[in-house]
């Protein structure tokens, strides 16, 4: 199964590149990464109300890097509030104002504005 995933992201990524170009896939990929390392940042955070500042940062990060980053951020933090909005039970507001969050740094605001008293400055 994991193979079968491993060669359909690979499909993926080489149709991404065939049509868009490298630049594109390797903005996109610099996103995701991006995105990643603020969910794993907010995990280890572990701060009460910090959720809402790693959103913005992780989405102005990705999309920092360019139009590729930005697709990234959009698609991950969508697909993300879509699963959880509908099996976590933390409610639609939630959801709304973590989107808010998100389209706050992918337009270039400022993660801090979210930033909750106590958060490590580490982050």
């Amino acid at each position: 199964m994991k193979v079968a995933i491993f060669f359909a992201c690979l499909m993926c990524l080489v149709a991404v590149i065939e049509v868009r170009g490298w630049e594109y896939a390797k903005d996109f990929a610099g996103g995701a990464r991006d995105m990643w390392r603020a969910y794993q940042d907010m995990r280890q955070a572990n701060t009460i109300g910090a959720d809402k500042y790693f959103h913005a940062r992780g989405n102005y990060d990705a999309a920092s890097r360019g139009t590729g980053g930005r697709h990234a951020a959009a698609i991950i933090s969508n697909a993300r509030e879509l699963f959880q909005g509908g099996s976590s039970g933390r409610g639609a507001a939630d959801s709304r104002a973590d989107q808010e969050a998100n389209r706050w740094g992918r337009n270039g605001g400022d993660p801090n504005q979210y930033r909750p008293r106590g958060l490590n400055p580490r982050y």
